[in-house]
């Protein structure tokens, strides 16, 4: 399948760090009415509370959506770094087109994918307890790098814009009873690597190299990059443009578009 899609880095789909990602601390939630008429649709295509809790922190108004099961599944680590990087970004890229396929023109559609790579091995998120328990003692004491593709996709329109963030973590060395005790939280049972740097994850970590909100799920100055070429600058937005998302069942009724769950 041809991607009509072009990267915002040079080079084709190699990740992009910046060199201070101060702006990530930065964002504010901004609370506040319904967008005014005629402002962009914004659609989240995907059920993670995480990427949700991110773009309210920012103040994006924006529904809900689930890409296709197809689109969320095959992604595979590639021969080498660069390959996986780009593996990432066609997976957000396949979710957003899932998304825009069914929403209606000129809706402004929203992907992520979250990867952790330890060499040159992908992991997801745990089967179990069992496999959870092995992804982190796998983790423990070692460096490992999150990739977040991010795509955006206009319904209706060819092509789309995505990028792809690096950050790396390093894992303090884990005793086994920490390790049976943050799995029996049940915490990292739905998280990409067994674990989750805003939660109790967090007392697994002992450094951050790049940006703490990619390893959450979402670069927030990569998204901010994309959403200005899409036309939407979230520093700059009229009165009325930035409020928190509407959940699916709370939305006015629009027959064209189908109503995502928020897990």
């Amino acid at each position: 399948m041809e991607w009509g899609f072009s990267s915002l880095v040079e080079g084709g789909g190699l990740c992009y760090t910046p060199p201070v990602p101060a702006a990530c601390s930065r964002v504010q939630a901004a609370a506040g009415p319904r967008p005014a008429e005629g402002f962009q649709r914004v659609v989240l295509a995907s059920t993670s509370p995480r990427r949700r809790e991110l773009l309210e922190q920012v103040g994006l108004s924006f529904e809900i959506l689930a890409p296709d099961a197809e689109a969320e599944a095959g992604l595979r680590a590639g021969r080498n770094l660069a390959e996986t990087r780009l593996a990432v970004e066609a997976a957000a890229r396949a979710k957003a087109a899932s998304v825009a396929a069914r929403v209606p023109a000129g809706t402004l559609v929203l992907a992520a994918d979250t990867v952790v790579l330890l060499g040159h091995r992908l992991l997801g998120k745990p089967q179990g307890p069992k496999d959870a328990t092995r992804m982190l003692h796998r983790l423990s004491g070692r460096l490992h790098r999150v990739l977040t593709a991010v795509a955006v996709q206009r319904a209706g329109e060819e092509g789309g814009l995505s990028a792809c963030e690096e950050t790396r973590v390093r894992f303090r060395h884990l005793r086994d009873e920490e390790i049976a005790g943050y799995v029996s939280t049940g915490e990292p049972l739905d998280k990409a690597g067994a674990y989750g740097i805003q939660g109790l994850g967090a007392l697994l970590v002992e450094k951050v190299e790049g940006c703490y909100f990619n390893v959450v799920g979402l670069p927030l100055t990569t998204l901010h990059r994309l959403l200005l070429e899409a036309g939407i600058d979230l520093l700059a937005s009229p009165a009325g443009a930035r409020s928190p998302s509407r959940q699916a069942g709370t939305l006015d009724p629009t027959p064209e578009m189908e109503r995502g769950r928020c897990a």
